[in-house]
C-alpha cells in the first residue's frame, strides 16, 4: 500500500488491519507469557510473586521481626514495581501464605488469610504479614551481585529479574498459571526428596529417569491425599505432560448407638473447595444419585483438622457409597501435570531432569557470581590492609607527612610519592582513625590480612575448580532439607491402577430388576424374597400407579452388564449396580433417567453378560419368528446413549435375546403352546443393522413369546408359564430337532382354558422361580414343586392369582447355600 502524506511532513502508513491485529496480539501475549502468567524456571517464580518477596526483604520483614500490614506491603510492591491492581497483588500475597494452597509457605501471614472451604481472606488493611526463613533463603545474597538487576517500570529503581533462590521453588510448591495459548500446572514435591534427587543429579549429570524416581517418588500435596498408579507420574516426569489421579483419605467410624457408620474425610484432592464440595454431596444425596447418606458436616477446625463427616443410613454398603463418592465428585480427581515454565526468557515445557537441571545451573551461577564479587571485595581489602599495615609501621613518617601537608590533596599525594600507594590507598591512611595507631592495631590488621588470604584463596580455589560448586550447591539443598524437610503428606499407591475399578469395592449379589409398563425400574436384592410353597399368594414387589403395571422383570448380578433392546430395536446397556437400589414396595427411577431411550420405544426385552466378546453372541428372536444372531462385541459402545441391535419389520417387536456360543441348541416357544428346536449354527451371524432371517413358522394369531437355549444336563427342564398362572416342566429330550422355519412341535395342552404361554425358561431342581403379575404381586416358587409333565399335558397351578391380574413375567433364581439352608 501507498503512504498517505499530511500535514508536518509527515506521512501516513497504510497496512492491512490483519497484519496489525496479528502483531498486536503477539505482542500482548508474550508480555502475558513472559511478564505475569508463567514461573521462572530459575527462582520458579511468576513476576508478581517475585517482586513480593524482593518488597518484603527491601521492607526488613524478616522472619524474626514483626508483620506488617499487607496495605503496606501491596502499596510498597505497586508503587514500585508492579503497576497492576491491588486485587492482583494481594491474592498472589495471600496464596503464597496459605498451607493449603503451598507446600512450604514463603510469607508467615498474620490474621485471616482464608480457608480450604473458599472463605476469602480479610482485607489487607486487617492482615498483616512478613516472610518466612524460606522466603530469607530465597533472596540471600541479592545484595552481591548474583542476579541481574533491571530497570523497573518507570526506570526510577532497580528490581531482580530472577531471585538468588537456594531454596528449589518451582519443584517443592509447583505453579498454575494461564497463559495466552498455553498454561502451566506444575505440581508441588517433598523438599527432602528434590533435595536428593539435586545431589544425584550433581553427582552424576547422565542419571536417568528411572534413577531420579527412586529419589522423587511423585508428587507431594500440601492436602495429602492418596496417588493411584505411577504412569502418570513417569508420564509427567518423562514428557512434561500427565495425568495424576488423585483421592481423599479417609475412614470409617461407628455410631456406638445406632451401629450406623460414617465415612470422615481427613484429606482432599489438592486444589478442592471443601464447601463446594460438601454441597455437591449434599445434591448428589438429595436427588438419590447417591442413595444411603443420611447427613454431611465439615467438622474441621484448626485444631482438629480436616474433617469431612459423612453420615450413613443403618444397613448400607458403605464401599459402594465410598466408590460413588469417587466417581461423582471431586473426592477422586484428576491433576493434569503441565511442566511449562520460562527457560531464557522463552516458554517450554519441561521433564523432571531439565527442571532440575535448570535449577543447578541457576544456582552454579549465583555461587559464582557470588563467589566473584566476594573475590572482588576480599582482594580490595586485602589492597587496603597492605597500605595500612605499611602505615602503621612508619606511623611516625606517616603522620610527619599528613602533619606538614597543606590540605588533603596534598597529603594524599605525598604519601603516593613517599610508600608508593595509589589513590585508594592514601584514602584510607588519611581516613585512619588515631586509635588504629596503638601497637596492638598492628596485630589485628596482620591476622585480619592472614584470614583474609586465605580466604581469596578459597575464592579463587572455588573459581579454579567447578566440582567444588557444584558440591557447594549439593551441600546447600542438604542443609535446607535438614532445616526445612518434612515427612511426605501425599501416598502413592503401588502399581500401575490408572483408574480405580468401581466393582472391586462393590458386593457382588443377585439382583431382581424389575420395570413397568410406564417405564420404572429398580433393583432389589434376592434375599428380600422368601421362598413360598406351590400355590402361594406372593409378597407386593412394587406400589404402582392405578394404570400401571409390571411387564418386565430380571435376576443379575451386581456386577453384570444389563443389555436392553427396545421396541424400535435398539440396544442400550448399563452396569446392574448403576440401577438405583429400592424397596419392594416403592416404584423406583423412571428408565429415561438412566438410559436415552426415546418417547416412541418401550423396553421389550433384556439380557445381563459380563463383558463383551467376538466369541459371544446376542440371539434375538421377534414376536413375528423373526431371529438374528450378532457377536456382543458390536455392541460393546452402546452404553446409556443406545446403537441399533436389529431392524425390525413394521408390526413387529422383539421378545427374546439371550446370550449364546454361536453353537447352541435354541427352543423356540409360542404363546399358542407350540415348540421348535433348532440348532443355533443354522442362523448365520448378522451385523447390527440386518433384519435377520425366520426362525419359526406361526399359525394365525399366534406369535413368539421366548427363545430359550436347552442345556443337556440330566436336571434340566423346560419350565412354562401362562398368564392364569399355570405352568409345568418338560423334559427337553420330547423336542427333536427340526428346520428352521418350520411350525414345531405341542409344548402345551389347553392355552384357551389355562391362559396363552407368557414366558419359558430352562430351570434345573435347585433352582428358584420368581413370577411378577400384572398388579406388582410376585412369588418365588422351587422348580421341583412344579410337576415335569408331557409336552400334551396342561400344567398346574403356579401362581394363584384372581382376574383381572395376571401373570407378566418369569425368571430363574439360582439358590446360593444360604438359600438351600433356609429352605
Amino acid at each position: 500500500m501507498e503512504n498517505t502524506p499530511i500535514a508536518n511532513g509527515s506521512s501516513l502508513i497504510q497496512i492491512p488491519i490483519e497484519d496489525e491485529v496479528k502483531q498486536a496480539f503477539i505482542d500482548y501475549s508474550m508480555s502475558v507469557i513472559v511478564s505475569r502468567a508463567l514461573p521462572d524456571v530459575r527462582d520458579g517464580l511468576k513476576p508478581v510473586h517475585r517482586r513480593i518477596i524482593y518488597s518484603m526483604d527491601e521492607l526488613h520483614l524478616a522472619s524474626s521481626g514483626k508483620t506488617k500490614k499487607c496495605a503496606t506491603i501491596v502499596g510498597d510492591v505497586l508503587g514500585k514495581y508492579h503497576p497492576h491492581g491491588d486485587a492482583s497483588v494481594y491474592d498472589a500475597l495471600v496464596r503464597l501464605g496459605q498451607d493449603f494452597s503451598q507446600r512450604y509457605i514463603v510469607v508467615e501471614p498474620g490474621g485471616n488469610f482464608g480457608t480450604i472451604a473458599g472463605d476469602p481472606a480479610a482485607a489487607y488493611r486487617y492482615t498483616e504479614a512478613k516472610m518466612t526463613k524460606i522466603a530469607e533463603e530465597m533472596v540471600a545474597d541479592i545484595d552481591k551481585d548474583t542476579v541481574d538487576m533491571v530497570p523497573n517500570f518507570d526506570d526510577e529503581r532497580k528490581e531482580p529479574s530472577v531471585l538468588p533462590s537456594k531454596f528449589p521453588f518451582l519443584l517443592c510448591n509447583g505453579s498454575m498459571g494461564i497463559a495466552v495459548g498455553m498454561a502451566t500446572n506444575m505440581p508441588p514435591h517433598n523438599l527432602r526428596e528434590v533435595a536428593s534427587a539435586i545431589g544425584a543429579y550433581i553427582d552424576n549429570p547422565e542419571i536417568t529417569l528411572d534413577e531420579l524416581l527412586t529419589h522423587i517418588k511423585g508428587p507431594d500435596f500440601p492436602t495429602g491425599g492418596i496417588i493411584f498408579g505411577r504412569q502418570g507420574i513417569k508420564d509427567a516426569y518423562r514428557t512434561g505432560r500427565g495425568k495424576i489421579l488423585v483421592r481423599g483419605r479417609f475412614k470409617i467410624e461407628v455410631n456406638e448407638k445406632s451401629g450406623a457408620e460414617s465415612i470422615v474425610f481427613t484429606e482432599v484432592p489438592y486444589g478442592i473447595n471443601t464447601r463446594t464440595l460438601c454441597e455437591k454431596i449434599g445434591e448428589l444425596a438429595r436427588d438419590k444419585v447417591i442413595e444411603g447418606i443420611s447427613a454431611i458436616n465439615d467438622e474441621s477446625s484448626d485444631r482438629s483438622g480436616m474433617r469431612i463427616v459423612i453420615h450413613l443410613k443403618r444397613g448400607v454398603v458403605t464401599k459402594l457409597v465410598i466408590n460413588q463418592l469417587f466417581a461423582k465428585t471431586a473426592l477422586q480427581s484428576s491433576f493434569g501435570v503441565i511442566n511449562l515454565a520460562l527457560v531464557n526468557g522463552r516458554p517450554q515445557v519441561l521433564n523432571l531432569k531439565q527442571i532440575i537441571k535448570c535449577f543447578v545451573d541457576h544456582r552454579d551461577d549465583v555461587i559464582t557470581r557470588r563467589t566473584k564479587f566476594d573475590l572482588g571485595k576480599a582482594k580490595a581489602r586485602e589492597h587496603i590492609l597492605e597500605a595500612l599495615i605499611t602505615a602503621v609501621d612508619a606511623i611516625d613518617e606517616v603522620i610527619k607527612i599528613i602533619r606538614g601537608s597543606r590540605d588533603e590533596a596534598e597529603a594524599k599525594a605525598s604519601l603516593m610519592q613517599r610508600f608508593s600507594f595509589d589513590d585508594i590507598q592514601a584514602q584510607a591512611i588519611v581516613d585512619m582513625q588515631l586509635k588504629r595507631l596503638t601497637h596492638l592495631r598492628i596485630d589485628e590488621l596482620k591476622k585480619e590480612m592472614e584470614e583474609l588470604k586465605k580466604w581469596i584463596a578459597h575464592l579463587e580455589d572455588l573459581l579454579a575448580h567447578h566440582e567444588k560448586i557444584l558440591a557447594l550447591i549439593k551441600q546447600d539443598t542438604n542443609e535446607l532439607s535438614e532445616k526445612y524437610g518434612d515427612d511426605r503428606r501425599t501416598d502413592i499407591v503401588a502399581g500401575e491402577v490408572e483408574s480405580i475399578n468401581i466393582e472391586d469395592m462393590i458386593k457382588e449379589e443377585d439382583m431382581v430388576i424389575l420395570i413397568s409398563k410406564l417405564g420404572y425400574i429398580k433393583r432389589v436384592p434376592v434375599s428380600q424374597y422368601k421362598s413360598q410353597g406351590r400355590g402361594g399368594k406372593g409378597t407386593i414387589s412394587a406400589k404402582l400407579v392405578e394404570e400401571d403395571y409390571i411387564n418386565q422383570m430380571f435376576v443379575a448380578s451386581t456386577h453384570d452388564y444389563l443389555m436392553f433392546i427396545t421396541t424400535a430395536g435398539k440396544a442400550y446397556w448399563i452396569k446392574v449396580h448403576e440401577i438405583p437400589e429400592a424397596a419392594k414396595t416403592s416404584r423406583g427411577s423412571h428408565i429415561k433417567s438412566l438410559l436415552a431411550v426415546t418417547a416412541n420405544e418401550d423396553i421389550t426385552t433384556i439380557v445381563n453378560l459380563k463383558e463383551f466378546t467376538d466369541s459371544e453372541f446376542l440371539f434375538m428372536a421377534t414376536a413375528n419368528g423373526i431371529v438374528k444372531k450378532t457377536p456382543t462385541s458390536e455392541f460393546r459402545n452402546a452404553k446409556s446413549r443406545g446403537m441399533q441391535a436389529a431392524r425390525l419389520d413394521d408390526g413387529d417387536q422383539l421378545v427374546s435375546s439371550i446370550l449364546s456360543s454361536g453353537k447352541d441348541e435354541i427352543l423356540l416357544v409360542s404363546r399358542r403352546g407350540q415348540a421348535l428346536r433348532i440348532n443355533e449354527e443354522e442362523v448365520r451371524p448378522m451385523g447390527r443393522s440386518s433384519r435377520g432371517v425366520n426362525g419359526m413358522k406361526l399359525s394365525e394369531g399366534d406369535e413368539l413369546c421366548a427363545a430359550i437355549k436347552i442345556y443337556n444336563e440330566p436336571d434340566s427342564k423346560i419350565l412354562v408359564v401362562t398368564e392364569k398362572g399355570i405352568g409345568k416342566r418338560v423334559d427337553p429330550n420330547e423336542f427333536n430337532a427340526h428346520g428352521r422355519g418350520t411350525g414345531g412341535q405341542r409344548i402345551f395342552g389347553n392355552v384357551d382354558d389355562k391362559g396363552e404361554i407368557i414366558g419359558s425358561l430352562s430351570v434345573k431342581d435347585d433352582d428358584g422361580v420368581m413370577c411378577i403379575t400384572s398388579q406388582g404381586t410376585s412369588i418365588r416358587v422351587e422348580a421341583s414343586s412344579i410337576t415335569v409333565q408331557g409336552r400334551s399335558a396342561s400344567g398346574i397351578k403356579v401362581v394363584d392369582i384372581k382376574d383381572p391380574d395376571y401373570v407378566v413375567g418369569i425368571d430363574r433364581i439360582a439358590h446360593s447355600d444360604e438359600d438351600k439352608a433356609d429352605a
